[in-house]
């Protein structure tokens, strides 16, 4: 190896000793949609801004109450400490107009239970 080489290497090296990638936890959250208010219910899902939500794509929620209540378990793998969400129901973002909901993953406990009822800000 010549020094311009070896000079490359190290400064590789250090500079893999000096990133600033953000370190990532686990956090699983519950979301509990109450949308008993809501007539001729089909499909509820929510979309997010950190993985493995997006605002693209749908990420369903499954029934737990009959034309009542719908949960997603949902974890995210993140170095921020919250999330913002907005729920969808038949094809129909909540909140028009409003800011997302935007929530902190609790951390005295295993999971984060996020209760909401669409189109209502808590």
């Amino acid at each position: 190896m010549n020094t311009l080489q070896i000079t490359a290497f190290l400064l590789l090296g250090l500079t893999g000793l000096f990133s600033c990638v953000q370190k990532t936890h686990s956090y699983p959250v519950r979301f509990v949609l109450d949308v008993s208010h809501i007539p001729n219910v089909s499909e509820v899902s929510v979309r997010g801004s950190n993985l493995p939500l997006n605002w693209e794509n749908d990420y369903p929620m499954k029934e737990l109450i009959q034309d009542s209540l719908y949960v997603a378990d949902i974890t995210f793998v993140t170095g921020y400490l919250g999330a913002e969400v907005k729920f969808v129901v038949n094809g129909q973002f909540e909140l028009s107009g409003q800011e997302n909901r935007r929530f902190m993953f609790d951390t005295t406990t295993d999971t984060t239970v996020y209760r909401a009822i669409f189109d209502k800000m808590n």
